[in-house]
């Protein structure tokens, strides 16, 4: 797992963890229905926050994800030319290599011909 999805995944399971502690601390906590109700309703009422919050922290994420991607993909992008370049020049090589050898093929059976 790559470092940003681990940092989005941390900090998704932070807003998903705050906002079941908070919900089950508010069921458990010893208040009366009228205090719970009244913190279920703050509660509820940041809850358009922490969603603003986190989709920000996403898009962020999402936004590195996709640099980082792109980045890779020139950097593959740029190996592969290189490396069909050498393939190209090597085949060249090998190619006048093989015409220099049938050369010295012809010169000899046509000096032994002689």
């Amino acid at each position: 797992m790559s470092k940003s999805n681990q940092v989005g995944a941390f900090i998704g399971g932070i807003a998903i963890g705050s906002a079941v502690g908070t919900v089950l601390g508010l069921l458990v906590a010893p208040r009366t229905g009228r205090e719970t109700r009244a913190l279920l309703k703050k509660s509820a009422d940041a809850l358009p926050e922490l969603a603003e919050d986190l989709s920000t922290s996403l898009q962020l994420q999402a936004d590195r994800l996709s640099d980082s991607t792109l980045k890779n993909w020139d950097e593959t992008l740029a190996r592969l030319k290189e490396a069909i370049a050498a393939g190209v020049e090597a085949s060249q090589i090998e190619m006048r290599q093989v015409q220099q050898i049938d050369n010295q093929d012809r010169d000899l059976n046509s000096s032994i011909a002689d």
